[in-house]
């Protein structure tokens, strides 16, 4: 299968590249391999020296690199460059603390010393979305050579231009040339090189099934993975919340990246006393956005980046509809060129609905109607997803006991679902297990040895 570049917004056929036959798969396998000894013993201040290099060299690169990102797959080029500038800012931040995070750690015990060393594992593989395509890349890559491992990337096949481009910025940086890797392979090589001898673990971001065949080969292989899969985050909303506040939050954590991002708002579930008001600010202000070229700063409204995606999200919407939701607003695609989906609000949703009970990922926001603070808490819950979610209200203790019992992986009072190079991130139930980023991050793909001294 090629890797083909198609512009959303347009619908218009780029660059196209040829998938890896198995003689050019197992060539980067095999120097990728050779080369790991040199660069897990290289010390940590040339490695953190190469980290900052690496963040220069982002933000010199990031006009261009934000272009590719929005000719493949459609996010406005605002969020594209603040995309860049995130990745770069992650290399700031282990730079800085991975020496500290990756520290021998002395415990008292019967020995005359005794400590943990946390040693490299090898090259970990990475199988990563078109959705966030630097971000999710950066966000393992950078904990994961800091730790020492090496890095092979197996990229989504609609962004083949940013795949090629990350390998090119880290060797920009300095980097050795085998210490991270792109993989120009096929969704059905990728079995293959979980199982090679020569790949030591592997993370996903991506779908529940996806996940789900890549955890299974890994567990076959004691092969150690870390999963960050689908999400459908309740944004709370209770009878004190501060609108003004929560409205414009609502809007962009439901229809930043389209609506395309597994840490979206995606139920909306409001008490009562506030559903009508917030319904409808909530559509005054999604009517609002812009759509047009996502290059022009003036837009606010992107395509979606495919079109089965699009197919598949008015199929969920549709099918809700027949099952009793109403539409407050859009709920169709857009005639012409891309791959354009009307901002949609779904009111009235219940459970045995699409909107209720899957994913959406795209445009559409859920609203689901409660009686109160005990019946929002048990619908948020009630997902079988727990990736994120936020809870809105004017009384921060009581938002804080409520996040607290959220069943997520993260829980934000009063802030709309973001990841953080400083926290941990990653979920629940069917959103996946391990955690990126912070010290949990760069823990994961570690060998966590005692040494024992008498």
């Amino acid at each position: 299968m090629a890797y083909q570049t198609i512009n959303p917004a347009t619908g218009e056929a780029g660059e196209q590249f040829a998938s890896w036959d198995a003689e050019q798969l197992d060539a980067a396998l095999a120097a990728v391999d050779a080369f790991h000894p040199a660069w897990s013993a290289t010390a940590m201040a040339e490695r953190s020296a190469l980290m900052r290099q690496l963040g220069e060299v982002l933000r010199t690169r990031r006009d261009e690199l934000a272009a590719l990102i929005t000719q493949e797959m459609g996010k406005l080029i605002g969020e594209a460059r603040a995309e860049v500038e995130k990745c770069a800012l992650g290399c700031d931040y282990y730079a800085e603390h991975a020496p500290v995070f990756l520290a021998d750690e002395l415990i008292a015990s019967d020995a005359g010393k005794s400590f943990v060393a946390y040693q490299p594992l090898g090259a970990v593989l990475a199988v990563m979305p078109w959705n966030f395509p630097l971000w999710q890349v950066f966000r393992f890559a950078i904990p994961a050579l800091m730790a020492g491992n090496s890095g092979l990337l197996k990229h989504a096949s609609n962004v083949p231009q940013c795949a090629l481009a990350i390998e090119s910025v880290i060797r920009e940086a300095g980097f050795p040339d085998n210490v991270f890797r792109t993989l120009m392979i096929d969704a059905r090589q990728v079995a293959g090189v979980v199982s090679d001898p020569r790949v030591h673990a592997v993370t996903l971001t991506g779908s529940e099934p996806a996940g789900r065949q890549v955890a299974a080969c890994a567990g076959e292989h004691l092969k150690k993975s870390v999963l960050e899969l689908g999400g459908s985050d309740a944004f709370v909303v209770l009878a004190d919340a501060d609108l003004d506040l929560t409205v414009p939050q609502a809007v962009s954590s439901r229809f930043i990246n389209s609506g395309q991002s597994c840490i979206a708002a995606k139920r909306f579930i409001v008490v009562d006393a506030i559903a009508d008001a917030f319904v409808a600010r909530f559509r005054a202000a999604v009517e609002a956005l812009r759509p047009g070229d996502p290059r022009d700063e003036a837009t606010t409204f992107a395509p979606m980046a495919r079109l089965d995606l699009r197919d598949e999200l008015h199929r969920q919407v549709l099918n809700s509809i027949a099952a009793g939701a109403q539409i407050v607003t859009g709920g169709a695609p857009v005639d012409g060129p891309g791959w354009w989906y009307q901002a949609t609000i779904l009111d009235h949703v219940t459970a045995g609905m699409p909107a209720f009970d899957q994913e959406l990922f795209g445009p559409v926001a859920a609203v689901i109607r409660v009686a109160d603070e005990a019946e929002a808490l048990a619908v948020a819950n009630g997902s079988r997803f727990g990736l994120g979610g936020s809870v809105w209200t004017a009384d921060t203790a009581r938002g804080e006991q409520f996040a607290r019992r959220l069943q997520c992986g993260v829980a934000f009072v009063n802030g709309m679902v973001k990841s953080d190079p400083r926290l941990p991130f990653g979920g629940i139930k069917a959103s996946g297990y391990g955690r990126e980023l912070s010290l949990h991050g760069i823990r994961e793909f570690v060998n966590a040895k005692t040494i024992w001294v008498r």
